[in-house]
Parts: structure tokens; C-alpha cells; sequence
């Protein structure tokens, strides 16, 4: 059975592509326990093991938790950017492949999009979400796996970047957003959808931020936009990808 909160990532109505965010979780440490004093120890320390204590303490402890946080998302991504010149992936999936072009003018996204590729995040995710004649949307799945990835990954969101004049026409890479106090208009950093609309979808100009366009494979977006789905959208069979980086 599906959980309620992948569910909710699912659907979502046409006139928007959302994805749920969990909440962090704070967590509180107790004051410690004040012990009686313990007097000094005057027994001859060896030296040797006080100098590897003080190189110890001087090296950074490597971070505990996610890899990424939202207050050094941008200066991350944007070095990311810089570093890594790749600008096409392949979306594999039992109907074919999906070649995408990403936009060099929407680097945050960009960025976040190849990081997920590089780190094999879309791997094992599927295509959850498949609205006839609309989108078909991916990056997410039912399975715990995924959530455990999004954990290491980080919890943060990617500013829209609107500024670069990209439209929701056919064929258009866009990213999906969390539904709830999102006035900004930031995107999802893990779903993204593709349109397949001949009309295009211009109602989410300036709602979701279009990073990229299918340069091959629209067949291959046709058939998975037919398949037969549940009430919230999710194919009866799921829809499984891989990416790989192709230059």
C-alpha cells in the first residue's frame, strides 16, 4: 500500500505540479548533569598521545546529516554549475529513451538537476505521475528507498528562476514545487515534469520554472502519457527510470 504522504506527492490538480515537503524534525539536548569537581590529574601525560588529541580537534569534523542545506544552496550550486559542463541526460524507461538539453540560464536548477543525475537519485524513481494530455511527471516513487536518498540529499528549495523567459510549450523540462506556503514560488529540488500538451501548458508560466526541453524521445513521452492510471494519477504499472549524464 502506498504511503499517505507519497500519495499527496502524486497528486496534484492540472493547474499546478506540486511536490510535498516533509518538515525537518528539531530535535532538543539536555542541559548535562553537574557532577562534583574532579580535582586535576598530575600523573605525566605522554606527549605523543596529547599532540594527536590537539591535531585531532584542529581537523573539521565532516558533516553530520544531509549534504546539502538551504542556507548554502546557491553558493553549492552555483560553483557546481561552473565545475561541471554537461548539458544533456538521457531518461531511460521500458517505453524508450527521453534526451533533455538543460538551459546554462537557469543555473540553480541546472545544477540541481545534474547534481541528482551524478548521484543517482532519479535511479530507481519512476514516472508517478502521468496526466492524459497534459504532463508526465517523475522523481519520485513508493518505495522507502527514495525517501532515505531525499534524507541524505538535503531538505531545502531552489529559487524560481523566471528571469530566463522560458515558456511551458511542448516538450518543455519544468520543475515541480511543494504545494504549501510557497509564495515564492521555489521548486521541488528532486520532481520535475515534462510537457506534453500540443497546446503547451502556458497556465504555469511564472509558476514553475521551465529548466530544460526533450531534444529526442517525444514518441516516448506520447506512450507514457496513454498508460492507464489510478485516481491520483499514478500508472497501475509503475514507470521505472534511470538517467545517465550524455555530455
Amino acid at each position: 500500500m502506498r504511503s499517505y504522504f507519497l500519495i499527496i506527492c502524486a497528486a496534484a490538480i492540472l493547474a499546478s505540479c506540486e511536490d510535498k515537503k516533509t518538515p525537518s524534525q528539531n530535535s532538543t539536548l539536555a542541559e548535562p548533569e553537574v557532577k562534583e569537581t574532579v580535582q586535576p590529574d598530575t600523573v605525566t601525560r605522554d606527549n605523543t598521545k596529547v599532540e594527536k588529541v590537539l591535531e585531532a580537534e584542529k581537523k573539521t569534523p565532516e558533516r553530520e546529516g544531509p549534504a546539502i542545506v538551504q542556507e548554502e544552496f546557491i553558493p553549492f550550486m552555483m560553483k557546481y554549475h561552473e565545475e561541471h559542463d554537461e548539458n544533456r541526460v538521457r531518461i531511460k524507461t521500458r517505453f524508450g529513451n527521453i534526451d533533455v538539453e538543460l538551459y546554462r540560464d537557469t543555473p540553480l536548477h541546472r545544477a540541481n538537476f545534474l547534481y541528482m543525475v551524478n548521484n543517482d537519485y532519479y535511479d530507481g524513481t519512476f514516472f508517478h505521475r502521468v496526466a492524459d494530455g497534459f504532463v508526465i511527471q517523475g522523481g519520485n516513487s513508493d518505495t522507502p528507498d527514495t525517501n532515505k536518498k531525499r534524507f541524505k540529499i538535503g531538505d531545502y528549495l531552489i529559487p524560481s528562476e523566471f528571469d530566463a523567459g522560458h515558456k511551458h510549450v511542448r516538450g518543455a523540462l519544468s520543475a515541480a514545487k511543494y504545494a504549501e506556503q510557497n509564495v515564492s514560488k521555489a521548486s521541488s529540488p528532486y520532481e520535475f515534469f515534462i510537457v506534453q500538451s500540443e497546446r503547451g501548458a502556458h497556465h504555469l508560466d511564472n509558476d514553475h520554472t521551465v529548466f530544460g526541453r526533450v531534444i529526442s524521445g517525444m514518441d516516448v513521452v506520447d506512450r507514457i502519457n496513454k498508460v492507464p492510471v489510478d485516481q491520483s494519477e499514478w500508472p497501475l504499472t509503475n514507470i521505472h527510470i534511470e538517467m545517465e549524464v550524455l555530455e
